[in-house]
């Protein structure tokens, strides 16, 4: 492999909270064992998948440099990526969904590097580099899809989670990773599903992230795409499963026609899935997509995106009328009528206008929180953003004006206006008060005492979304998973075992001689006999070889092997088949 760094000029664009989630690919972790587990589903997938996925995925297999004998290079792959304007970078197991999606937003590709053991060949609920790099990165070659998968992130990200969501996400990742681990004790495994199981029945009302993620799954992750009586796959876990791809295209699984309603479907990872939708078309899916991006708070605003917020305890914006926008953790709304009238952040704030935070207005500002009134004045149906300079002179809103608003909603701001900041378009979107007391009834919301007070200035909350409006305002470089994936056991079996695997690559890589499969055969039978794989490699160099001798005694071992370990027979036959066709053995 090429030991050059190729880097990527998407990568530069990257926001740094979300290169804290990037790290280095260690090529030299990836053992003999690994590189053959790679081989054995890429050879299977390629032969199989050419009768059933979409026809994106060979072409994409060429296009984006995965390579059938080789575990991938991020840096060759970001190399070949750039041709098609994408790009990828390695990762440690699940990230949080938002970060996931806003990846996607920058068209980069998330590819979690380790690779899953051979006892899991088949299927892990692990995110691996088979199930990244074979399956997500060979469809992104076609143009359709890609831009779906950029709008996806786009919209994504900006999805308002529960409070339920981040610890959902923490004991997904953590099962994932108990499974996948070698000789985890059964108990720690029941423990994990059972807490995945009771967050699921206790989700309350889904919200948007957790919706947004559903489409995800039953689009990018498990997706067919054609006829119900005639789907092809597309779906990157169908791709990366050699179980899963042979199953769901039988009828245990039910076909369904992709649509919103699949927002609603949750879906359990650890277990096969028992439907799946089919979309008609890739330009089909971002019809959805957009269906679904007009029912978000990002696009309605309002009251409910506020409370949306508020329920999700977690740092967001909402964007007023005049392109204000309000960064924070929003803990408190005053309604009307069934409006916002008064809004209120607590802790870091800040404001900012089309993403670019306001001078002077960060969180060293607004360090304490945040609080102003939405909507027009009482008894007046110009709001303050609509006021040309001759209605701000007739109302009193000038500088240096000791002033009384009176808002709808029974709130009111009394104090002497300092200045005032205005949009692009010369709308009022700000204006700073000295000696000012702002009230609802008899509640009060500031007083003089504390200073300062900017209020925001909008009739109406437009739109209401997760995170901040200009990344740059907040500290986001601050998430470090409970949980960290762990890596294969070192014994003395495994190395004398590993050995023996490159062996068996180096003589199929050097088309060397093959005198040395005897010895590593005997060796395989001696002290490595719960081994199916290195058998079905040593059957493919021996196959054109005239020793038909030892290439009987490994295929009778082959053939002990599927009644010894019967879970193993369907994968050596797969294995087989590859090697002599549908021939009898």
């Amino acid at each position: 492999m090429n030991p050059t760094i190729e880097t990527n000029p998407l990568l530069e664009r990257l926001p740094k909270h979300l290169k804290q989630f990037i790290k280095p690919q260690d090529y030299s972790e990836y053992s003999p064992i690994n590189q053959a587990v790679w081989r054995y589903v890429m050879r299977k997938n390629v032969d199989y998948l050419s009768k059933v996925a979409h026809h994106s995925y060979l072409d994409g297999l060429k296009k984006t440099g995965i390579e059938i004998d080789n575990i991938p290079s991020m840096y060759g792959m970001n190399r070949i990526l750039t041709e098609i304007g994408w790009a990828a970078v390695a990762v440690d197991g699940f990230i949080p969904p938002n970060a996931f999606m806003e990846f996607q937003a920058y068209n980069v590709l998330v590819i979690a590097s380790d690779i899953r053991q051979l006892e899991h060949i088949e299927y892990t609920p692990a995110p691996d580099i088979i199930h990244e790099g074979a399956g997500h990165a060979p469809i992104i070659a076609n143009p359709e899809y890609a831009e779906y998968l950029r709008r996806f992130g786009e919209i994504g990200c900006k999805a308002i989670s529960s409070s339920k969501d981040y610890e959902m996400y923490e004991a997904i990742r953590l099962l994932s990773i108990l499974k996948e681990a070698e000789d985890t004790p059964q108990a720690d495994i029941d423990a994990a599903e059972k807490a995945v199981e009771d967050l699921q029945n206790n989700m309350g009302e889904l919200s948007e992230m957790a919706q947004i993620r559903n489409l995800h799954w039953w689009t990018v992750e498990y997706g067919l795409i054609g006829t119900v009586e005639n789907p092809k796959i597309y779906g990157a876990g169908l791709l990366s499963s050699i179980g899963e791809s042979a199953w769901c295209m039988t009828d245990n699984v039910t076909k369904i026609p992709y649509d919103i309603s699949a927002a609603n479907q949750s879906f359990d990872i650890t277990k096969l899935q028992p439907q799946l939708y089919v979309t008609p078309t890739f330009a089909y899916l971002n019809l959805v997509l957009e269906e679904f991006a007009n029912k978000m708070a990002l696009r309605t605003g309002g009251l409910s995106g506020i409370k949306k917020l508020i329920t999700s305890n977690a740092l967001g914006t909402i964007e007023l009328s005049t392109g204000l926008q309000i960064s924070g953790v929003f803990t408190n709304v005053i309604e009307d009528e069934g409006k916002p009238v008064y809004i209120q952040t607590s802790g870091k704030t800040a404001l900012a206008y089309r993403e670019k935070e306001l001078v002077g207005h960060g969180t060293i500002t607004h360090s304490e929180g945040f609080g102003s009134p939405i909507g027009k004045l009482k008894g007046i149906n110009l709001a303050i953003e609509d006021m040309s300079p001759k209605d701000l002179n007739a109302y009193d809103i000038l500088e240096s004006k000791s002033i009384k608003l009176e808002f709808e909603g029974n709130i009111t701001v009394e104090g002497e206006i300092i200045t005032g900041s205005r949009n692009l378009q010369g709308e009022i979107i700000l204006i700073r008060l000295n000696n000012c007391t702002v009230t609802h009834g008899e509640t009060i919301l500031f007083q003089p005492e504390w200073g300062v007070y900017d209020m925001a200035v909008g009739k109406k909350v437009v739109s209401a979304f997760s995170g901040p409006a200009d990344v740059n305002s907040f500290d986001l470089i601050s998430h470090v998973p409970s949980s960290k994936t762990i890596k294969a056991k070192h014994t003395s079996e495994r190395e004398e075992l590993e050995e023996l695997y490159k062996t068996v690559r180096d003589i199929r890589e050097t088309n060397g001689a093959q005198t040395a499969l005897t010895f590593v055969f005997n060796k395989l039978q001696t002290n490595h006999s719960h081994d199916w794989l290195l058998a079905v490699e040593i059957t493919e160099l021996l196959k054109n070889q005239k020793d038909s001798e030892l290439l009987e005694k490994v295929l009778d071992y082959l053939k002990k092997m599927k009644i010894k370990r019967p879970e193993t027979a369907h994968l050596i036959v797969g294995g087989l088949e590859l090697i002599f066709g549908k021939e009898k053995i």
